[in-house]
């Protein structure tokens, strides 16, 4: 049986732009601009593809942009397929338990260190109001320091 053709990034990259057309984050921005910058801020960390694909997809199941099926089904590695589903969020979860699954994941701390620096960009998190903004902060910082990363916190979630 020949090996299953693999989405290029540039095709995971287009999957997903799709998947979240016409989505905002909480600062009323394209969420395609937040998916960018978690892919460029994984790649910039030395993050290989299956890290790069799964950025770009980090949020799609979480916010029902695409379905578990489709990831399951899609034709991605299985380590861009665990990573996704490591960080994707489940309906009340405990933040202690979400963190030891990313833990417990290799290659989806890489992952979540690049959406919470990009949650916590302070150009992003100037376009909030100040109780969002503080909620926010706090919430990504705690998570930080859940996952051994220390300080910020922020936005897109």
């Amino acid at each position: 049986m020949a090996p299953q053709h693999l989405l290029s990034l540039a095709e995971v990259e287009a999957v997903a732009r799709a998947a979240h057309d016409g989505q905002t984050d909480k600062a009323g921005r394209p969420y395609a601009e937040h998916l960018r910058a978690v892919a460029e801020g994984v790649r910039a960390r030395g993050g290989d593809a299956a890290q790069i694909a799964a950025a770009w997809l980090h949020d799609s199941v979480e916010d029902d942009a695409l379905t578990r099926e489709w990831l399951s089904e899609a034709p991605l590695s299985r380590r861009t397929k665990d990573i996704v589903l490591a960080v994707t969020k489940r309906p009340g979860e405990e933040p202690e338990a979400y963190a030891r699954r990313i833990l417990a994941t290799p290659g989806a701390l890489l992952v979540k260190e690049a959406d919470l620096a990009h949650n916590a960009d302070p150009e992003r998190l100037a376009l909030l109001g100040e109780p969002v903004r503080k909620r926010l902060t706090e919430k990504y910082a705690r998570m930080r320091v859940l996952l051994g990363l220390g300080a910020p916190g922020g936005l897109a979630d």
